[in-house]
């Protein structure tokens, strides 16, 4: 698998674009920065969507890929959500208000954006991939996913603070190449990273000692305002499985 960070940080600013990792050329994780983030004919080729949960940063592009490809494809883009995610997507973003409802343009039979429900711990076979969606510990039904392709298989819990499920179903996976979850907000905020529900470097220390051992970690949605003290925090848990995803459009193969 070729994953590709178009957007991994937890806000938006010059050089920090918001969440969206795309596998392969043509499935897409979240949302929150495709549109900016790639070339249109790149985002044109994308069959797959999975979305984590409703937060704008991990959304807001679904509007302008739709915009962007309106009429190019001849067949939707597929995204997948959790029930109140759809809902919530459809409600406050494409609802003829703030934005054109693309599930239904340039028709019902054949719209630009076409959703799927999908359930947690119920896997789904999406061409090549089998997905495991898994919940996470964030708001609005959050989402991680563990994503399998031939003789690789990643995790990718997204937006979460400290979780349980998703590292019980990734000890039994074969083959897993890659974890990638996140950390927000330094030490001194952690008041405000357990009200929101993610991590800070203390208690992404905790966490790892939940996952399966021996597996390289990649560490994104670093808060734009905190990224220095962030990249400090973390490299002082001198654990060499990390990686920091402090630049926008990076590429790793697994």
């Amino acid at each position: 698998m070729l994953v590709r960070i178009i957007g991994g940080h937890g806000g938006v600013s010059p050089g920090f674009k918001a969440t969206s990792y795309l596998i392969d050329g043509r499935l897409l994780i979240d949302a929150g920065s495709v549109a900016s983030g790639i070339q249109i004919e790149e985002q044109s080729h994308i069959d797959y969507v999975l979305i984590s949960h409703s937060h704008l940063d991990h959304i807001s592009d679904l509007a302008f890929l739709a915009d962007n490809c309106f009429g190019m494809k001849g067949r939707p883009f597929e995204i997948y959500a959790n029930t109140p995610v759809r809902e919530a997507i459809k409600t406050h973003l494409l609802n003829d208000v703030i934005w054109p409802d693309f599930t239904a343009l340039p028709n019902n039979e054949n719209p630009t954006l076409r959703f799927h429900d999908i359930k947690p711990e119920m896997s789904l076979v999406l061409g090549d991939y089998r997905i495991l969606p898994v919940p996470v510990n964030h708001s609005t039904g959050a989402l991680g996913f563990i994503i399998e392709r031939k003789n690789a298989s990643v995790v990718f819990t997204q937006d979460t603070g400290p979780t349980d499920a998703i590292w019980e179903y990734a000890k039994q996976v074969k083959n897993l190449k890659a974890i990638f979850t996140e950390v927000s907000f330094p030490n001194a905020l952690s008041q405000v990273a357990r009200d929101s529900q993610h991590h800070t470097p203390a208690t992404m220390k905790a966490e790892i000692k939940k996952m399966p051992p021996d597996v390289p970690i990649f560490l994104g949605h670093l808060k734009p305002n905190f990224q220095s003290q962030l990249f400090k925090e973390i490299e002082d848990l001198k654990d060499e499985r990390i990686t920091i995803l402090g630049s926008s459009d990076t590429s790793y193969v697994f």
